[in-house]
């Protein structure tokens, strides 16, 4: 999660504005059976607890409520730090306690993907993510930023800790090792879609290197080996997930990712979704043209190399403030015509980032977030789009001729209408979904209107 540092507004260039129409040479996401899926959720979290406690405030009511309001998707952090508290020794307990979280998403049917999670780098800066004992600082200084914790990724020491995970040869081993222990305990669990193999990297800029420059190459020098390190850690393990590859933060802000082509054929480039000056506090400025401009800067890499994009992380710490619902209807129209996914930040009861209040009340214009949509497609969407001011939901396919022939929609809580035509039926319906059965090859139309 994003939150601004004063260095990052001063060192970027203002975004700039028009937007041209994303989606075509994106390819989509798909499953087992090669049906289009489409990702809709949460990111689900437990940054406090650690050791015999870790994961503890996660339980299932968590993935309940999420698919209650029909998201099929988590995101859950987790933390090589817990993972592997000391060099080679792996804890059973918290495999475990992971474990038990997919279980509950199993029961509950939402997707997850495995997020090793870091904040500035980990505990040896008093966050959570890379151990202490694999954190090279070479002495240099850090200072805290209470206020602003972004800001301590600019520190010289946790740059230096960045650069010595990504080139020293032991760290790296070490790194691939924890990653072919998560992914050789969960291979097999039917509830997990793939993992994201960083949260948020960041680097080591030189001197006289802007924050742009700086981050375009460590994405190509740097974090592009890296995936392809952990892509090959995990493939032994695991044939079929997919690999979550994420870029700096800096492409929040409207610049071009650096990243390179990752050798693997299960690819998803995983960007995040935050804008400095709304994470420190303002409010959503729809003239300032930055959904525009991280729209064109964040769908020229998955044209480029042929990758879906699954929005790992996204939503303001403040949604109510005046221009909120404005934002929220704007991201969601971005979101719709690139991405096969999203997760917000962070489902969770309370306050701040929370999506729900304390009686499990979505936060003010977070509801905004709940829409029909297409869970899997059996076939080639031709169109899909949920028109907010009719409060419908239109989805055009041809539909597959071999194999599958059931499409899942999701259709939220409330009186809602669902009609297929051009040679499908719907063959089933429960509280929160139906079934859509088509003809081989057929056109079909599916819309759902509220009743």
């Amino acid at each position: 999660m994003l939150t601004a540092g004063a260095a990052v507004a001063a060192l970027l260039a203002p975004a700039t504005a028009h937007a041209e129409e994303a989606g075509p040479g994106i390819p989509p996401l798909t499953d087992g059976q090669g049906r289009v899926l489409t990702l809709r959720g949460w990111n689900i979290e437990d940054k406090t607890h650690r050791g015999e406690q870790a994961l503890s405030a996660i339980t299932e009511r968590h993935l309940r409520d999420l698919r209650a309001q029909g998201f099929d998707f988590a995101r859950l952090l987790v933390f090589w730090d817990d993972l592997e508290p000391r060099p080679g020794q792996y804890s059973e307990r918290y495999l475990r306690k992971v474990e038990r979280v997919l279980d509950w998403a199993e029961r509950q049917d939402v997707r997850v993907v495995l997020d090793a999670h870091q904040d500035v780098f980990g505990p040896a800066f008093g966050h959570r993510g890379i151990p202490e004992w694999a954190t090279r600082t070479d002495g240099l200084p850090f200072t805290p930023h209470p206020d602003d914790w972004f800001a301590e990724y600019f520190e010289p020491a946790v740059q230096r800790a960045f650069t010595h995970l990504y080139e020293d040869d032991d760290l790296r081993r070490a790194q691939a090792r924890m990653w072919r222990t998560l992914a050789t305990r969960f291979a097999g669990h039917p509830a997990v879609l793939g993992y994201d193999l960083i949260n948020e990297p960041m680097g080591e800029p030189r001197p006289g290197e802007d924050l742009p420059a700086a981050a375009r190459r460590i994405e190509r020098d740097q974090l592009t080996p890296m995936y392809n390190r952990l892509a090959d850690a995990v493939r032994p393990a695991d044939r079929d997930a997919w690999l979550f590859v994420e870029p700096t933060p800096v492409v929040g802000e409207g610049v071009p990712t650096g990243l390179g082509r990752v050798r693997d054929p299960r690819v998803v480039y995983a960007p995040h979704f935050y804008d400095t000056a709304m994470e420190a506090g303002a409010d959503y400025d729809p003239g300032a043209g930055w959904i525009e401009a991280y729209e064109r800067a964040v769908t020229a890499y998955p044209r480029r190399y042929g990758v879906p994009v699954v929005v790992g992380e996204w939503g303001p710490p403040d949604s109510s403030l005046p221009h909120m619902n404005r934002f929220y209807r704007d991201a969601m129209a971005s979101l719709g015509r690139y991405a096969s996914g999203w997760a917000g930040y962070v489902w969770c009861y309370g306050g701040g980032y929370c999506a729900l209040d304390g009686t499990g009340a979505f936060r003010v214009n977070k509801e905004l977030t709940v829409e029909p949509y297409a869970e899997a497609v059996a076939g080639t969407v031709r169109s899909a789009a949920y028109d907010t001011g009719a409060g419908g939901y239109r989805l055009v396919y041809r539909a597959a001729a071999h194999g599958s022939r059931l499409s899942v929609l999701s259709v939220p809580p409330g009186a809602w209408r669902i009609r297929a035509e051009g040679g499908a039926d719907v063959v089933r319906r429960t509280a929160g979904r139906a079934w859509v059965r088509a003809a081989p090859g057929a056109l079909v139309t599916v819309t759902v209107t509220r009743g």
